[in-house]
């Protein structure tokens, strides 16, 4: 339990939710007499983030994580649900003709360094262009010498800033992501698998700058990535993600040593361990069901040890145990617990 007098957390989400509806044109529906198709890619989530942490959600690919990270930036408007920043209802902010305030202080890092930058622009422009939109300078040698500070912070030299990308490796890109993201001084960054596209020695080089700038600018983080050694190096909350839903919750100390959810025992499961050299590794059993139709009751009965009838019927919610949020019947009805987990 928190004590009465913290601060609130600097991002609420509230029972967010994102259906798409992904059926075919209306004549065929009408010929092939086909209802429409509706996919929830996210299904009532909900969390809090204080400032200066790290909040990591993790899963399969398809579970939601990169729809959770498009609603929290404004770029998908939630089908329910409500999101407040620093107190403020963030959806109505950016629905808002002065949209650009709330901008500001909400940035995203995308995947792929390869896809997000201009390749037809420069350094300067890519860097600059936030800074022009949002009018924090006023001249081109104020511009100049922003943008020339921002590289100097994720470890680029200023005379970077006349190159184009192609002239850099991925994690020198993503590094002007980073600068790109931060040109703001924004106080929440939403980081969609920032590292996955690069080698293992680029993606600690960037971590550890992303660690760097949070402990100096007291940044928020929310930050996606299905890599758990990763989430380990960076996170200080974890939630994990099935099927559009939030299914356990916990701080990380606490998941990777005791987790609850069968779920998240067979991701960490799965994780090589240097003392099980030469064990047999437990692998990720069955398959995601299909979105457009999943499971009735629990959306991981088909793929759980534990199933019972009461998991096949009806969705659990997700209950505290002990500081721990879990969405699992068996943890509810004691089947269970967080020391058999840890086995």
């Amino acid at each position: 339990m928190k004590p009465s007098n913290s601060p609130a957390p600097l991002v609420q989400a509230r029972d967010l939710a994102k259906t798409f509806d992904v059926s075919a044109p209306w004549l065929n529906r009408v010929l092939e007499r086909k209802p429409r198709s509706l996919l929830r890619a996210v299904d009532g989530v909900s969390f809090d983030i204080e400032k200066g942490k790290t909040l990591a959600l993790v899963g399969e690919s398809g579970c939601g994580k990169s729809t959770v990270a498009r609603l929290l930036v404004g770029l998908y408007a939630p089908t329910r649900g409500s999101f407040a920043f620093d107190g403020q209802d963030a959806h109505a902010a950016f629905r808002d003709p002065k949209a650009s305030a709330m901008r500001r202080r909400v940035q995203m890092i995308f995947q792929d360094p390869y896809a997000s930058l201009n390749p037809r622009w420069t350094v300067e422009q890519i860097i600059g262009e936030p800074l022009r939109e949002h009018g924090l300078a006023t001249s081109v040698e104020q511009l100049k010498a922003r943008v020339a500070e921002l590289l100097v912070q994720v470890g680029l030299a200023p005379l970077d800033m006349a190159k184009y990308p192609h002239q850099f490796s991925g994690g020198q890109r993503q590094r002007i992501s980073i600068a790109r993201a931060l040109a703001t001084e924004p106080e929440f960054l939403v980081c969609d698998e920032p590292t996955s596209a690069l080698d293992v020695s680029v993606q600690a080089q960037v971590l550890n700058i992303m660690k760097d700038l949070q402990r100096k600018q007291r940044l928020t983080y929310l930050f996606i990535s299905h890599n758990l050694a990763v989430v380990r190096h960076v996170s200080d909350q974890v939630g994990v993600m099935y099927l559009g839903r939030l299914v356990e919750l916990a701080d990380k100390a606490v998941l990777f040593s005791a987790p609850r959810h069968p779920y998240t025992r067979m991701l960490l499961d799965a994780i090589p361990k240097m003392h099980d050299t030469g064990k047999a590794r437990t692998p990720v059993q069955g398959e995601v069901p299909n979105p457009l139709n999943p499971p009735t009751g629990c959306a991981f009965n088909p793929r759980c040890p534990l199933a019972n009838e009461r998991c096949r019927s009806e969705r659990p919610q997700l209950i505290d145990d002990g500081g721990v949020k879990v969405a699992c019947h068996a943890v509810e009805e004691g089947r269970i617990g967080p020391q058999a987990a840890a086995a």
